[in-house]
């Protein structure tokens, strides 16, 4: 999804808006909607699509907590049948706004990052933020990239090389007696 199209469902938070105590947001996709998003991230189908953000102001920013549950179809990688997933993540993601060009880093400053964090913050222009990318973002991580029925592997389709396997690496792989052919 480029940053010029427009959102699939609506889920802008303005921070100059934002209540001090915060807000929550939550998201049910529609049928519609649930059609967008498989094409967007190249799947068969979405049948569920629900997220709940509780949203506070932070430095500046904000800080967007909750989760995100999914139940989408995907075609298997060895039959290419059907395959469904449920999807349960949480969400902690904070967003400031971007650093002014006047207070950018003189050349050789020193500039501290926290390894062991395990997030950066997003970096914000304007007072809006899409959470809508967030939350898409959030499930293509989430999709198992290579997905398969339980139980089904090339051996069992019958797709396997029934054959030995032959060239200079096979003969090195019996050389060194790794081959699981053979043992």
């Amino acid at each position: 999804m480029t940053s010029s199209s427009p959102p699939i469902f609506d889920a802008i938070v303005r921070i100059d808006k934002l209540p001090a105590s915060g807000r929550s947001l939550d998201v049910d996709a529609d049928e519609g909607e649930r059609a967008a998003i498989a094409e967007a991230m190249g799947i068969v189908a979405v049948q569920m699509f629900r997220a709940h953000l509780s949203i506070v102001p932070f430095r500046g920013g904000l800080r967007a907590e909750g989760g995100l549950k999914a139940r989408v179809t995907q075609k298997s990688v060895v039959s290419f049948e059907p395959v469904d997933q449920e999807i349960a993540e949480d969400i902690d993601r904070v967003f400031l706004p971007a650093p002014r060009q006047d207070k950018v880093p003189a050349p050789n400053a020193e500039v501290f990052v926290d390894l062991d964090d395990e997030d950066f913050p997003d970096h914000i222009h304007g007072p809006e933020v899409d959470l809508s990318a967030l939350l898409l973002e959030t499930l293509a991580l989430a999709l198992d990239p290579y997905p398969r029925r339980e139980g089904e592997t090339l051996e069992s389709s019958g797709l396997a090389p029934k054959e030995k396997p032959s060239g200079p690496f096979a003969d090195l792989a019996r050389l060194k007696g790794t081959n699981d052919d053979e043992k």
